[in-house]
């Protein structure tokens, strides 16, 4: 999995207009994909910011996926809700003064899940279970200034 920054531009953050990142997946084996976006460092413990599955294999995850619930275009792709209570892709959005690190995780699925649109991701892991194939991750770090304005998120 590559990521083509290490901090996040601010298009994909609260600060900006809060677009999902491209992803590039290389190396996958498997039918189909899995990712998870989670910020580990946030203040009541790990916070996900972003769920999709039943992405069938590809190199390119492109940017700006819309907060639906099931896409067919630009990929095809069902997502879950994050913990902000919301279907979709949620950036980076840490405190004022904050810095922190987010990780992306995909996973390589041996077939597509059997799992409701705006599921959790609980629900994501336990339907995952024995069907993970492939495993790979990458971090990047988005830090807000003492000056920015109130979070959106």
């Amino acid at each position: 999995m590559i990521l083509n920054f290490g901090i996040f531009p601010v298009e994909h953050t609260c600060d900006g207009a809060d677009t999902s990142p491209e992803i590039t997946i290389l190396g996958a084996k498997t039918p189909y994909l899995a990712i998870v976006m989670e910020d580990p460092d946030a203040t009541w413990g790990t916070f996900t910011h972003w769920i999709v599955w039943n992405i069938p294999a590809t190199e390119l995850i492109p940017e700006g996926l819309a907060a639906e619930s099931v896409l067919s275009e630009p990929v095809e792709a069902v997502q879950g809700t994050n913990d902000s209570g919301k279907v979709g892709y949620t950036g980076p959005c840490p405190l004022r003064g904050e810095s922190h690190r987010y990780l992306f995780r995909v996973y390589g699925l041996a077939g597509p899940l059997d799992l409701p649109p705006g599921a959790d991701r609980v629900a994501l892991g336990r339907a995952m279970g024995d069907t993970i194939r492939q495993y790979g991750e990458a971090f990047a770090a988005y830090g807000r200034t003492v000056e920015a304005g109130p979070p959106r998120c």
